[in-house]
């Protein structure tokens, strides 16, 4: 059983839990991932790590209400337990003086991002970071990665915050303004990081993508998290989770990612009436006595 020692909610939907997990904060590094199963009934959900601190045995992650589990896990508070907590897992991100690296985060992927840019620029890498969200209140981890980063770009859909348009864009003026750029890492929606890679091939620039969007069993064994990358199966949770984002096959991800869609949504809705329900009674149990 794993503690949740603190939680907060940073912005809509998005929370961060610091879990009491020594044996995987001695051995983490930056790009790794652990699973999750909050119960016994639970399914298994991946969630990348987005610091680990060895001498407290603590991990910090952060979970987005977006499916049954996630939501579940929303609702869970300060001093709850998680049942199993497995890791770390994956492979960890390739961390070296490279010369500018530009990282990006779109929407929760800034959490997954992270570690990363303070590796880098641990090592010594003139590291830009640009961020993206559809609106101020969904930017997360500003300070985080301004107290990491050599810059920070902000961009937003609505324009309520930085630039307005994609992270795409910035990119895109970062490329010809900073040359030369030697590195990026894309963090986010399958969408945004397929148009990173398009944008960065022309220029050759080594680019770097996160398949953790696609991970479920964690282990290689139910295959879901398989992707094509040069022409070749890969699993994103053992050969992973990072790939070289101009040798992978979006379309065909794209396109399977939308397979499970429904059933995804069933779940969700289901335990919101089952949860919903249970309150309703408890509350009317709670009128009668």
């Amino acid at each position: 059983m794993f503690t949740i020692l603190d939680k907060n909610n940073l912005a809509p939907q998005v929370f961060r839990y610091l879990l009491d997990a020594p044996d995987i904060a001695k051995k983490a590094l930056p790009g790794q991932f652990i699973i999750i199963r909050l119960n016994e009934t639970g399914e298994r959900i991946p969630i990348t790590i987005s610091s680990a601190d060895p001498i407290d045995g603590t991990l910090t992650v952060y979970v987005q209400d977006v499916g049954k589990t996630s939501l579940e896990m929303s609702q869970m508070k300060i001093g709850d337990k998680i049942l199993d907590i497995v890791g770390p897992l994956g492979n960890p991100s390739l961390i070296d003086l490279f010369g500018t690296v530009v990282l990006i985060g779109g929407g929760f992927g800034i959490a997954a991002i992270a570690p990363i840019a303070r590796a880098l620029t641990q090592a010594g890498n003139k590291t830009i970071a640009i961020l993206g969200a559809k609106t101020q209140d969904r930017v997360i981890l500003e300070q985080e990665m301004l107290n990491a980063c050599t810059h920070v770009h902000i961009a937003t859909d609505d324009g309520s915050y930085g630039t307005q348009g994609l992270v795409t864009d910035i990119l895109r003026k970062v490329i010809e303004t900073k040359k030369p750029v030697d590195r990026v890492i894309a963090i986010g929606p399958m969408v945004m990081m397929k148009a990173v890679a398009d944008i960065t091939r022309p220029f050759k620039i080594p680019t770097l993508v996160s398949m953790n969007p696609i991970m479920i069993d964690g282990t290689g064994m139910c295959g879901a998290c398989r992707v094509t990358v040069n022409g070749e199966m890969k699993f994103a949770c053992v050969d992973g989770p990072e790939f070289d984002g101009h040798a992978v096959d979006f379309e065909g991800l794209l396109n399977r990612l939308k397979t499970y869609i429904p059933e995804e949504t069933e779940a969700k809705k289901k335990y919101l009436e089952e949860t919903q329900g249970s309150c309703q009674i408890a509350n009317k149990l709670k009128v009668v006595g």
